[in-house]
């Protein structure tokens, strides 16, 4: 097992891990050591937002292993708290650690709608499909106050701008509007990730996500809206979540999902040390089984993020579950290429937001 270091006096509630440990880009360890002065009952760790005032919203990538190439993330962080998230290394770029910090330091921005705006009405700008949800959830608990998602689809929408989305959280129903309008002209469609149907390791292993059930009510809602829906198996979790693909796969598609895709679990820089510090204490009779896998799949490391390799491993393990998958799709009629979603309605309109033109 990595070894963490010993952790700040913080009590948690719902978090996917106590731990804070230093990340790659640390130059000093620090140590927690009591002085005397620890109070009798250690503070509660609370969730904490700043804000961000981005000059650019779209962030632009060439990986030939995902089907887009811009995204926008409204926040930073992510109060979900999912233990396996590789996107928390992502918090050690803002001196932050990929622990607890990730969790209960959050970072919103709330320009992001206005500054999308101004970038989308460049002479310059070319549409393509824009994925938001690819590395902190967009409905995490904070967007309730904060709003931000819910503006730059508006945004979205006024351009006629194509918008692929991924969350676990069901505040989606919430624009269930917007996105109903934009399904309806091939602009948006929803990808909701299920990981496990079993209530009790949800809330363990996902501890701030709705539950399963909740998240197919969400598939539900959003189908009978006219939305179109993915649901997104991942990450499967080898040992651990592996056999219930085709029982996700199938409750999904009652629910009215219409596609379905899947991820192998990805243990990246800090996170493989905290996915196995959970394992030591919420699956510990499993954990020897859950981390043979990971490695048998990686050339004996816990991850490889080698292009055309991390999402999915390699070895008879990956090429099992990658049947798997494949055969239960199939049977259930579910599709896992949809057609690409339309660019050719993009229109720069001639108001904003604040003043509308009376062309519109």
């Amino acid at each position: 097992m990595t070894d963490l270091p010993p952790q700040p006096h913080k009590r948690t509630r719902a978090r996917g891990t106590d731990r804070n440990p230093e990340t790659r880009f640390d130059a000093h360890v620090r140590e927690a050591v009591d002085d005397g002065w620890t109070p009798d009952e250690p503070a509660l760790a609370r969730t904490e937002v700043s804000v961000e005032r981005p000059r650019s919203i779209i962030a632009r990538n060439t990986s030939p292993d995902i089907s887009f190439d811009r995204s926008i993330n409204p926040y930073r962080g992510c109060e979900h708290g999912c233990i396996y998230c590789f996107a928390r290394p992502s918090h050690g770029y803002l001196g932050m650690s990929p622990g607890l910090d990730f969790e209960t330091k959050l970072i919103a921005r709330p320009d992001a709608a206005a500054v999308l705006e101004r970038q989308l009405r460049a002479r310059s700008y070319r549409p393509a499909t824009i994925a938001i949800g690819t590395n902190t959830d967009p409905y995490q608990p904070i967007e309730r106050e904060w709003r931000v998602m819910r503006q730059v689809l508006e945004v979205l929408e006024r351009f006629r701008h194509p918008v692929a989305i991924a969350t676990k959280g069901v505040m989606i129903e919430r624009d269930a509007d917007i996105l109903a309008r934009m399904s309806g002209q091939g602009l948006a469609r929803a990808g909701i990730s299920i990981t496990t149907l079993d209530a009790e390791l949800a809330r363990t292993m996902e501890p701030r996500v709705p539950s399963p059930k909740r998240r197919l009510q969400a598939i539900e809602r959003l189908a009978k809206a006219g939305v179109e829906v993915r649901v997104m198996v991942s990450p499967v979790v080898p040992g651990l979540t592996d056999t219930e693909i085709d029982a996700i796969l199938a409750a999904a598609r009652d629910a009215g999902a219409v596609a379905a895709s899947w991820i192998m679990l990805r243990l990246p820089f800090e996170v493989a040390g905290l996915f196995e510090d959970w394992l030591e204490r919420h699956a510990p009779n499993k954990r020897d089984k859950v981390l043979a896998r990971v490695r048998e799949m990686h050339g004996g490391a816990l991850y490889s993020a080698d292009w055309g390799h991390r999402m999915r491993g390699e070895g008879l393990f990956a090429e099992l579950t990658a049947k798997r998958f494949e055969m239960a799709v199939r049977r259930l009629g579910l599709k896992t290429d949809l057609p690409p979603l339309r660019s050719d309605l993009f229109a720069v309109p001639l108001g904003d937001a604040d003043q509308p033109s009376l062309f519109d």
